[in-house]
């Protein structure tokens, strides 16, 4: 059994972006944020980080085989303001290929969620963190509402991949003491 299977199945956190596009480099900064985490200890070292620029195909292969997948990014929802931070979860994603693209790239997260859904390679469970995003122009630096956004999404991230260890220690655990008829 490998690292992954004992702690929970295979975790990825995938932050979407451009770090050159403003707000559109929330997602590698949340990466960039788990990274010097995990160096330091309170982020396993069997959940994968990667950076992603939301193209469908790469996207969809780095959450092949997970079991628990979180995308982060930013997001045009709008607003005026940045900074509205958004969970969804992947029942939550079904249809979102018909209508406005929700994100700033030009092939929306549900026509990929779709694309992979038609190919079997969705992850067991897929967790969106987003935060909605003012400024996507050339230029590097968050904006202030978006960059106050990354610690609480950090902290989402980390509670995520931690309950999917729980759940699974929790359910081996039982599965082991319950009696055998």
């Amino acid at each position: 059994m490998s690292a992954a299977e004992r702690d929970g199945g295979r975790r990825v956190v995938i932050g979407i972006g451009n770090e050159y596009r403003r707000d559109d480099g929330f997602g590698p900064a949340v990466v960039a944020k788990l990274a010097e985490l995990r160096s330091t200890g309170p982020l396993p070292c069997t959940v994968d980080l990667a950076i992603s620029d939301g193209e469908p195909t790469r996207l969809i292969d780095l959450w092949t085989g997970a079991d628990l997948a979180v995308v982060v990014d930013a997001v045009r929802d709008g607003t005026d303001h940045g900074g509205h931070r958004y969970e969804l979860v992947l029942n939550e994603l079904t249809g979102l290929a018909e209508g406005r693209s929700a994100n700033s790239h030009r092939i929306s997260l549900g026509s990929t969620v779709d694309l992979a859904q038609a190919l079997g390679r969705l992850p067991r469970h897929l967790v969106v963190l987003a935060v909605g995003g003012r400024e996507f122009g050339f230029g590097t630096g968050l904006t202030p509402e978006v960059a106050a956004a990354v610690e609480p999404i950090v902290q989402r991230v980390r509670e995520l991949v931690s309950a999917t260890n729980e759940a699974k220690r929790s359910t081996a655990a039982r599965t082991k003491d319950d009696p055998v008829d």
